[in-house]
């Protein structure tokens, strides 16, 4: 199996929720959520894919960087590139329902494990699914990190605890997934956090601790005041707010004000190694990414993660060659055409 027929078979496994696009831009499911699609128009997603498109590397071929170092250390363990795969769930909900969300989530955890990064599994509306994907987790030794909803702070805490029984090495809550529709859909209210909330969540875990959801410099100091390990710049992919800037857009300030203060990671529009290291070079210190690992895992599931990733590190080590980086740690704009 080769990364084309992976994308051959999600096409017919996807069921239409998601047509596989060649280019995952966000324009053909515009609106479609629940689905794959962006909110509203859908522009927050396209934005999240076209500011990315707009940033441009450097070509320099004049330097020693000839076998450049990949692998980053995270939470305490050490991955091959700094790619985490995103908190997707809600297979029936959104990805037409072909896998369950077991057959889903175990296909993304053991691809990527089988590859060197790991995964960060999630919670819906439907709660038996978080149990689902924190069971897979723990058959896999606790080799990820659970991401939980912005439910009321009890709810979270509790969710927290089953997180940490399953051996997770990290927790954290998508505050970004405040008012989703799919979650209203089902009677599962989310909202937003003060910061007196996140702290008692912060507080209450004894793992470390990401806040996805940060859009602003002022939202991502207010997020190292409440004490997390990590922050996510990441407007949920473009389906809970229309019209927003894209991830690579507003990054750069947000890491200006933040960075070494806190673990910067971005979420939004990457889908290559190329992308991975224009968000490195924009001031993330890792990355997420969603749709692909759909895509990846309704195509060849554990195997198609895999080979998704091992692409991934192929497109990061040849695009490190030819900016002249070294290593992801030392990144930096310097590879960004101005």
């Amino acid at each position: 199996m080769n990364y084309k027929d992976v994308l051959k078979n999600a096409r017919e496994n996807l069921n239409g929720s998601c047509r596989v696009c060649p280019a995952c831009n966000g324009n053909a499911c515009a609106g479609e959520v629940p689905g794959m699609g962006g909110k509203g128009t859908g522009d927050s997603f396209k934005e999240n894919f076209n500011s990315l498109s707009k940033c441009k590397l450097n070509m320099r071929v004049i330097h020693d960087a000839k076998d450049p170092d990949t692998s980053i250390e995270l939470f305490g363990k050490k991955m091959d590139i700094p790619v985490f795969a995103a908190p997707v769930s809600g297979t029936t909900l959104n990805m037409g329902g072909k896998f369950t969300e077991e057959e889903y989530i175990s296909s993304v955890i053991g691809g990527c494990l089988d590859a060197g990064i790991y995964p960060m599994v999630g919670d819906t509306a439907v709660d038996s699914f978080l149990i689902t994907n924190l069971e897979k987790l723990k058959e896999f030794n606790g080799e990820g990190i659970a991401v939980i909803k912005p439910w009321e702070n009890k709810n979270v805490i509790s969710k927290i605890k089953l997180a940490e029984k399953a051996g997770a090495f990290a927790v954290g809550m998508d505050i970004d997934a405040a008012g989703l529709i799919t979650l209203a859909l089902h009677g599962k209210p989310v909202g937003p956090k003060t910061l007196e909330e996140i702290k008692e969540v912060v507080e209450s875990a004894k793992l470390p601790f990401i806040l996805k959801g940060i859009m602003t410099p002022d939202e991502a100091e207010l997020a190292v005041k409440a004490g997390v390990s990590a922050i996510v710049v990441s407007n949920h992919g473009g389906r809970v707010l229309d019209q927003t800037p894209g991830v690579a857009e507003v990054l750069p300030e947000i890491a200006k004000l933040v960075k070494g203060k806190v673990t910067i990671l971005a979420d939004g529009g990457v889908r290559t190694g190329v992308d991975v290291l224009k968000m490195l070079a924009l001031g993330a210190d890792a990355v997420l990414i969603g749709r692909p690992f759909v895509t990846a895992s309704f195509g060849g599931q554990r195997e198609g993660v895999k080979i998704y990733i091992e692409n991934l590190k192929s497109e990061l080590k040849s695009a490190m060659v030819l900016t002249g980086c070294k290593s992801v740690k030392n990144v930096d704009d310097r590879i960004l055409y101005k």
